[in-house]
């Protein structure tokens, strides 16, 4: 009997060895969870925290960074409004193969119910309930998401839900209960040397959620540039990712466009940062251990959406807590983005290496 299901048990070891395997190529199997580890050179995990009815954003990030010194992280938390910025290099850090777990010394630690956060004068303690999470068989970038030894993977998965607890940043203390939820994961070789983003919550409909993400992404010399959408519609989550859709960004002077198009669907999105200052946020060089500000962010954008379905308009909304980032590794590029948008980075900051 115990050879018998030894024997029996073999194929499921084998499947589950392959699939590891194939993993720390930074692709998915159909049907896999790229929540955790991926063992990838960088690993980001990043949550967004909607209140409207405070007007309060507040972020969070982690990213795990691979070094032969051992892991370590990139966190950061900023909260709108407050222009509250805190971020660390952390010395050392884990995230699981087979769970959603993070951890980041004693500054971080996050499974798929719960966050905290202790940096600085900022705490922030979050749980997280009635998620509503990514329903496909293959994540954001369609088909992509199962191709082996891409620089760069993106995978929103969480696209609403209700969170519960508080943020103090020094004495103030504030509520985040019944805020709306949004969390992604992104994992690669590192940033691209130009990329934009954006995210937004906080629409009339509360069941509404955009996320895009791209970037310039370069082989010697030539180069594209990329990006992939996501939209949930009520209880319908819709992929905008190549090649079954054709996906257009474009990031001047402020303001944010998108264009998606799919067969079924097609969407338009136009945001504005101009009404608030921008966060900068850290950007990890996992070789050298020490994070670089190199992120724009604003926390609270105006954003405009419209949504058509077989022809016909489904959503028109708009939001004033919409997240709209751009950045670069490149310091000629970054210098000039920090211009447009009035940051004062002369010269480029450098964050110190690890603690």
């Amino acid at each position: 009997m115990t050879t018998g299901g030894a024997q029996q048990d073999q194929p499921s070891w084998l499947m589950r060895r392959v699939q590891r395997a194939y993993r720390r190529t930074g692709a998915d199997l159909p049907g896999g969870d790229p929540r955790p580890t991926h063992h990838a050179e960088m690993e980001g995990w990043f949550w967004r925290f909607t209140d409207v009815r405070s007007g309060r954003v507040v972020v969070a990030l982690c990213g795990v960074n691979r070094h032969p010194a051992g892991s370590w992280a990139t966190v950061a938390v900023a909260v709108h409004p407050g222009d509250v910025v805190r971020s660390a290099a952390v010395g050392s850090a884990s995230a699981s193969a087979h769970d959603y777990e993070v951890h980041a010394g004693n500054v971080l630690v996050a499974d798929g119910a719960s966050l905290a956060v202790h940096l600085e004068d900022v705490h922030l303690a979050v749980r997280l309930d009635h998620l509503v999470g990514w329903p496909h068989r293959l994540g954001a970038g369609g088909i992509f998401s199962a191709v082996p030894f891409l620089g760069q993977y993106w995978h929103p998965h969480v696209l609403g839900g209700r969170a519960s607890g508080t943020v103090r940043v020094g004495h103030e203390t504030w509520t985040l209960d019944g805020a709306n939820v949004y969390a992604e994961k992104n994992w690669g070789a590192g940033f691209p040397r130009w990329w934009w983003w954006g995210q937004a919550q906080g629409f009339a409909r509360r069941d509404v959620c955009l996320a895009f993400g791209g970037g310039r992404l370069a082989a010697g010399p030539f180069g594209a540039s990329v990006t992939g959408c996501v939209l949930r519609l009520g209880s319908e989550v819709v992929r905008f990712a190549p090649p079954a859709a054709i996906v257009r960004a474009g990031v001047d002077e402020g303001r944010w466009t998108l264009r998606a198009r799919r067969r079924g669907w097609r969407l338009e999105a136009e945001g504005h940062g101009d009404w608030t200052a921008p966060a900068l946020l850290p950007v990890p060089l996992p070789a050298e251990r020490r994070n670089i500000d190199r992120d724009l962010e604003h926390l609270a954008a105006r954003l405009r959406l419209r949504a058509w379905k077989d022809g016909t308009l489904v959503l028109d909304d708009h939001t004033r807590l919409a997240a709209l980032e751009v950045g670069s590794t490149d310091d000629d590029r970054f210098r000039q983005l920090a211009h447009d948008a009035g940051v004062p980075v002369e010269p480029v900051v450098a964050r110190p290496s690890v603690r």
